[in-house]
């Protein structure tokens, strides 16, 4: 977290014309909130990092952007626009995972030092709506979106086993070409079927778009659409579109599979059985151990995920499950290879986070009267495996994230620019021409 602050001081100290760095806001523990700005243009786009806390990635791509906004003024005064980049919308939480930012990158590390807090702590949801929202955060954002009314907004983040792809509020025709292009060039699988857009419509392979609410009672659909109550479509009124790039952290390549398995009921009812069973091996270690955690604040937001994943992942079994859907649930799309790989990571990543978070608040009380750290230890590295020897998960160096991430932002800024009648260049015809990757530094 800090990092990222003096790089940006950095830059700015190095191109004081061009660039400028406020304190937009302040966390809920005191944290400043950043804003780099470049360029001078009339018409805005406002970049935000960090928006969950366990996804990093998106504080590189930013500072990445404003490297690419300084060095090319067609991004700039040729376009009349001006980059703003919010560094880190949630910093108390990002500053939570640095015990795994250091590495190894392995998955161990990571999901025993995961932090992501419960859903109403989330900063880009607004589920009392923008009038009623209680984090400094969401305020921050909320007050940067009317403030700037951007042409484009660009939210960074971060899948932590998966692939590649982009949300939108409305469509952006030929991104989803571009996608392709940048993912291929730099070795990312695009997830064609991810869960988090199970019921979304597809604009083209790995581009999805955010549809209105339908309030359908399936939780499953709920937990998707309650994309709508956010940040996303906030600025939506001043004609804002609002791309949400997802970049992988370890890649796996089946979620791009478009083979239709021979049975795929059997392997939903399998998914269904596995999570049921994982659930509830994990409610019974928390119903344990949880005398034992006491009530500090970092326990309490250590607890408040726990909480919630452990009562969202037997609601998501008995939706994948054929034998248990009801009459009134809304049927599951088409079920190839990539559909199926994604749920299957869905519902590994339920269990691996909160075993995840349940060690870290076991290891914090310091006493371990049950033997639970032991058999977490066991679940962690079972889970993990799985994830890398079952699914063929393999790490994505952070200098191809943030590249991707860049790519796929430079492309949207292009094409909403063609939207709103001006002629923004992304420099596209640099790109084949050399390796913008320094490999050697990965």
């Amino acid at each position: 977290m800090d990092e990222l602050g003096v790089r940006a001081a950095a830059l700015v100290a190095r191109c004081p014309g061009d660039a400028r760095l406020r304190r937009v806001g302040t966390s809920r523990e005191g944290t400043p909130m950043l804003l780099l700005s470049v360029g001078h243009g009339s018409r805005q786009v406002l970049v935000v990092a960090g928006p969950h806390a366990n996804e990093p990635v998106g504080g590189a791509t930013a500072l990445r952007l404003a490297e690419r906004a300084l060095a090319d003024p067609r991004l700039t005064e040729g376009a009349d626009a001006t980059w703003n980049l919010l560094l880190c919308l949630d910093p108390d939480g990002s500053r939570r995972n640095e015990a795994w930012l250091q590495g190894p990158y392995t998955l161990g590390h990571y999901f025993r030092h995961f932090f992501r807090p419960g859903f109403r702590e989330q900063p880009e949801w607004l589920p009392d709506g923008p009038d009623d929202a209680a984090l400094p955060e969401t305020r921050v954002l909320l007050g940067l979106q009317d403030e700037l009314r951007p042409f484009l907004q660009c939210s960074l983040h971060g899948v932590d086993v998966g692939g590649a792809f982009v949300e939108l509020t409305r469509d952006l025709p030929g991104l989803s070409r571009r996608v392709a292009h940048s993912a291929a060039r730099l070795g990312i699988p695009r997830e064609l079927g991810p869960y988090d857009t199970l019921y979304w419509p597809a604009l083209g392979p790995a581009v999805y778009r955010v549809p209105p609410p339908a309030r359908t009672g399936d939780l499953a659909a709920a937990i998707t659409e309650a994309a709508v109550d956010s940040t996303w479509f906030h600025p939506q009124p001043h004609g804002t579109v609002t791309a949400i790039v997802e970049a992988p952290m370890w890649g796996v390549g089946a979620v791009e599979d478009p083979a239709r398995p021979a049975d795929p009921d059997a392997v939903l009812r399998s998914l269904s059985r596995t999570l049921r069973h994982d659930t509830q091996v994990l409610e019974d270690i928390l119903v344990r151990v949880r005398p034992g955690l006491g009530s500090s604040r970092d326990a309490a937001c250590l607890l408040a995920p726990v909480d919630d994943y452990l009562l969202v992942g037997p609601g998501l079994a008995d939706s994948w499950d054929p034998d248990v859907r009801g009459a009134g649930t809304r049927a599951l799309p088409e079920l190839d290879t990539a559909r199926l790989t994604a749920l299957r990571l869905a519902g590994r990543r339920v269990a691996l986070r909160t075993a995840g978070l349940l060690h870290q608040l076991i290891t914090a009380s310091g006493q371990d009267p049950y033997g639970a750290l032991p058999e977490l230890d066991r679940l962690i590295d079972l889970w993990c495996a799985d994830y890398r020897d079952g699914c063929g998960a393999r790490w994505i160096p952070v200098a191809r994230q943030a590249e991707y991430q860049a790519r796929v932002v430079l492309a949207a800024f292009e094409l909403a620019g063609r939207r709103t009648g001006a002629r923004p260049r992304s420099g596209d015809s640099g790109w084949t021409a050399r390796a913008t990757v320094p490999m050697h530094r990965e």
